[in-house]
């Protein structure tokens, strides 16, 4: 998909030096990957903590070794 898009060229260049790429769109294809897999992670954190467990459940019998 084609896209005329008004990108601060200064911002570009760095990134594409600070990610070692060759080209503008492999940079920024590389930035909105990295973007999504941050928000996911922040999502992911967010559950920290919220997961209650049944009071039978042992969370270290699958450490014990056998």
């Amino acid at each position: 998909m084609a896209t005329n898009l008004a990108i601060d060229d200064s911002l570009l260049i760095q990134a594409q030096k600070a990610g070692g790429l060759k080209t503008k769109k492999d940079t920024v294809n590389l930035a909105l990957k990295e973007f999504i897999a941050r928000r996911k992670q922040e999502e992911i954190t967010g559950l920290f903590g919220s997961i209650e467990y049944g009071p039978d459940y042992d969370y270290k019998k699958s450490r014990r070794r056998s």
